[in-house]
């Protein structure tokens, strides 16, 4: 894994349907996100808060809110996490809504073809963003990252990173999903995305879910784990815009956390949707914090890599 670390904050609740995610790289800096990493021995640069537009928080048009600033935002995501993986550094993106996982995702896509590697992208979320303008009821891009990174949408989001589509649909693999809309299901149905729900998690285990969703990861593969903090269930998670019963347990999420550790593949992350405006005493942050610190390899015992 690579040792170097680079923090990105993109303070914008610009793709949600409530404000507050905005403040999330505050949060995580406060449950001391730098201390945490620099124990484990990684080298840590905070790189500070990107800017772009405010929140104008206006209706939805043509089925969009926001789409302009939500362009700006990606663009300058996108800009900044390619610019770090360009000097072999490990980026870490503090959000900020989950349409950003859009311009992160794209750069590292972007990354993956002028290297020559194998992307796969593990969606930890309760949700399959895989929305798109005509099947969204709300308009709010968070719900449609994982779309336009596989092509549906507009060309002002589709076209971040230079190649239409950034990612294929199979290079995807969702967990923890718990909340899909009717015409969302089709949609992911019909693109072939792999999905590991809590139904399948809750009959077969974390660790089953696991092993698929990592196999055939190999020393050429970049591993990103674009982590939305609502994948975890909101009795131990309750600073999220878009709480869910039934997600993974402590315990199951570390699983996760640590299982993707041991494949020493981590490249890039995401950490999404932390809504300190909705949580208790930074709760929330700091729950994220400590499986951040297992994704980067804290466990009890010594453990061998794969």
């Amino acid at each position: 894994m690579n040792l170097n670390i680079s923090l990105i904050g993109a303070p914008t609740d610009i793709g949600a349907g409530s404000r507050g995610a905005s403040m999330g790289p505050e949060a995580l800096r406060v449950a001391n996100i730098v201390t945490v990493l620099e124990g484990l021995g990684l080298n840590v640069q905070d790189r500070g808060n990107l800017t772009g537009p405010h929140n104008p928080w206006l209706p939805p048009v043509d089925g969009y809110r926001h789409l302009q600033e939500v362009a700006q935002w990606n663009q300058s995501v996108h800009d900044a996490v390619y610019a770090e993986l360009a000097q072999k550094r490990l980026p870490i993106l503090l959000g900020g809504d989950h349409c950003l996982g859009l311009g992160s995702i794209s750069a590292v896509a972007r990354h993956c073809r002028a290297t020559g590697q194998k992307l796969r992208v593990l969606w930890l979320d309760a949700h399959a963003d895989f929305n798109t303008a005509a099947l969204t009821p709300s308009g709010n891009i968070h719900g449609m990252p994982v779309a336009c990174l596989c092509g549906y949408g507009p060309d002002v989001l589709t076209h971040i990173g230079g190649q239409v589509p950034a990612i294929e649909a199979k290079w995807v693999r969702q967990i923890g999903i718990r909340s899909v809309d009717e015409g969302e299901k089709r949609l992911v149905h019909s693109a072939g995305l792999e999905v590991f729900d809590m139904r399948y998690i809750d009959e077969m285990g974390m660790r089953a879910a696991m092993e698929l969703a990592l196999a055939l990861v190999d020393a050429n593969t970049h591993l990103h784990v674009s982590f939305d903090v609502d994948f975890l269930d909101p009795d131990i998670a309750p600073g999220v815009g878009t709480t869910v019963r039934g997600g993974p347990t402590y315990r199951e999420a570390q699983l996760c956390m640590e299982m993707i550790a041991d494949t020493g593949r981590l490249a890039s992350l995401d950490v999404m949707e932390l809504n300190p405006a909705f949580d208790v005493r930074n709760k929330t942050a700091e729950v994220a914090v400590d499986l951040i610190e297992s994704l980067f390899g804290k466990s009890t015992l010594m453990r061998k890599t794969r």
